[in-house]
């Protein structure tokens, strides 16, 4: 009898924990569509904008470079940039013409070239993250690699910390907002090629008066060469 009584206990209990389970996928599942159709619907939305993006590189704290873009997405969403900036003016040889000053010439027009390639591999990488795309997000979802909190920073928010977003051991935290219905922030830990080329960002975003929800500014950090890329994005303009 008082094994039956333990068996039917621990029966109760086990059905307990599987109501608890089946109620937090459920509002997993639930907070994931959220974020799929906030994603879609503002992807949509900005198909008719076009907006100013100032992309600032720097190297070691110290400012190297500072472009601007008229930007707008093209035909397969992915964004079309026309520079606003005034074409470089060629630079006068400092070298006299010797053989060590075009060595010297050589050297530095190597390492621009080298960190350019390296600033364009981050930004691409990243590119593949934000904004999140709902079919990447749904096959992390069917993997089991999203996982649901409150945000403890903001009330009215909610996190999903998603892990092997676009490569194994990367992890993405997007912080959502109900109130107005679209992302607060994202922070992503990633790599290029090797784990230990480590890449860092941080993504808040803003509001339109018209609803429309996109990137504010972007912070992306190349940890292995301490080099930073700082984007703005402002002036949204309706096309």
């Amino acid at each position: 009898m008082r094994r039956e009584r333990i068996a039917c206990i621990f029966l109760v209990a086990g059905c307990g924990f599987t109501g608890i389970a089946v109620s937090q996928n459920a509002e997993l599942q639930q907070k994931i569509a959220e974020v799929k159709q906030a994603a879609a619907a503002n992807k949509q939305a900005l198909a008719q904008y076009t907006w100013v993006e100032q992309v600032t590189i720097s190297l070691k704290g110290e400012q190297k470079k500072q472009e601007h873009f008229q930007v707008r997405l093209g035909p397969d969403g992915k964004p079309q940039k026309q520079s606003l900036d005034p074409p470089p003016q060629p630079q006068a040889s400092e070298s006299g013409g010797g053989r060590g000053g075009r060595l010297k010439e050589h050297v530095v027009e190597k390492k621009k070239e080298e960190y350019k390639d390296y600033a364009d591999q981050i930004k691409s990488l990243i590119e593949q993250y934000v904004p999140p795309e709902k079919d990447k997000l749904e096959q992390a979802a069917q993997k089991g690699n999203i996982a649901l909190s409150p945000n403890p920073e903001g009330a009215g928010q909610y996190r999903l910390a998603i892990t092997n977003y676009i490569k194994q051991g990367d992890n993405m935290t997007l912080v959502f907002d109900k109130a107005q219905k679209g992302l607060a922030s994202v922070t992503i830990a990633s790599y290029l090629d090797d784990p230990k080329d480590a890449v860092n960002v941080t993504v808040n975003f803003t509001s339109e008066p018209d609803g429309l929800r996109h990137v504010a500014s972007e912070t992306i950090n190349g940890v292995s060469k301490q080099l930073t890329i700082a984007i703005q994005n402002t002036n949204y303009q309706h096309l």
